[in-house]
């Protein structure tokens, strides 16, 4: 799978100009875990956290990469930094090993973890950005540009006094993505960059992360349950579940094997008999006014909302997107019967 969206020029001492940036091969994680069987007794078992997965990540894409709680997606991308060593398995990410070389690599790559942060708790905001500043030796010129832009766009100049105790999380997150691209990491990983956001901190940094890709070339591998964030960001989408991939490809193909439908949730003036929304789309529940329709979640819903505001007395409308958890359960079941 290609879907390069760009690139940007290999820094001095990079590892060669192959257009595979992340390469994964065949790894494996197993962690061992003890179980409490009895009085001073311990079971000890094995967990496959990740299992025989492989998959190559071009520079400069951006590649959405999800699947229910406990898939294995976490445990990826902390191999994929060095924080955890694979059981088995090749992997590489600018042809470094991440594990053997943890600290090369760290100046490669940005993290953000959405519920952790690489933030100084107690401490103002830019003095955080202050440490990292010196922890990444980057050079003074190049620190403060890559910041005052930073803070511009993600709208940070006001809080940067302020301690990351008393930000909300919204801002907090914004905080950590800067912290995260202050020394021009060719990759960012995302682990829910969006999650418990309100409705404007989620289009700002998704805003920002489409900018960032588009002039820097930035590679972006980001692990979300939101599935808007993919559709937005990213043309590719990797689906993991018990380790394992099951899915690479577009997203409007994971629709469409996992079968999966949207619903609009239409709101009219008044009650009326259950609309009729032609061959594409089905009435699935009627509640007063409100109805609520399903329709393949691969097929755009302009058309449906047309007819509908066309043909009936409307008064509003929503659309809610496939839950992630169910599609993928659907293809897991699918498989397990084929």
């Amino acid at each position: 799978m290609t879907g390069t969206q760009g690139a940007k020029p290999m820094p001095d001492g990079a590892d060669g100009a192959d257009e595979v940036f992340i390469e994964v091969d065949g790894v494996e994680k197993v962690f061992e875990v003890r179980k409490k069987t009895g009085f001073l007794k311990r079971e000890r078992r094995q967990v496959r956290a990740v299992d025989s997965l492989s998959f190559t990540v071009a520079r400069g894409e951006m590649v959405g990469y999800i699947g229910p709680n406990g898939a294995g997606k976490s445990t990826t991308i902390k191999m994929l930094t060095g924080i955890l060593t694979p059981s088995g398995g090749r992997l590489r990410v600018a042809g470094i090993d991440p594990s053997r070389e943890r600290t090369r690599l760290a100046h490669r790559i940005g993290v953000v973890f959405g519920q952790r942060t690489t933030l100084w708790w107690d401490l103002p905001l830019i003095d955080s950005y202050r440490l990292m500043h010196r922890m990444y030796r980057i050079p003074d010129a190049r620190y403060a540009e890559n910041l005052d832009r930073l803070v511009e766009l993600l709208s940070l100049a006001s809080l940067l006094d302020v301690p990351v105790r008393q930000l909300s999380l919204g801002q907090r997150m914004r905080g950590d993505i800067v912290a995260a691209l202050l020394h021009d990491p060719d990759v960012l990983y995302l682990d829910e960059p969006t999650i418990g956001l309100d409705v404007i901190s989620k289009a700002r940094v998704r805003d920002f992360l489409r900018e960032l890709n588009s002039e820097r070339g930035t590679t972006v591998l980001l692990t979300t349950h939101d599935l808007q964030d993919i559709e937005q960001l990213c043309s590719r989408v990797m689906v993991i579940d018990h380790g394992r991939l099951m899915y690479d490809g577009p997203l409007a193909g994971l629709h469409e094997a996992g079968e999966s439908e949207r619903t609009l949730v239409v709101d009219l003036e008044r009650e009326l008999p259950p609309i009729d929304a032609g061959p594409s789309a089905r009435v699935v529940k009627v509640e007063g006014p409100r109805q609520w329709l399903a329709f393949p979640a691969s097929e755009s819903a302009a058309p449906l909302v047309a007819r509908i505001a066309a043909e009936y007395p409307l008064a509003d409308l929503s659309v809610r997107e496939p839950d992630i958890e169910a599609v993928i359960a659907k293809m897991y079941a699918d498989r397990a019967t084929a």
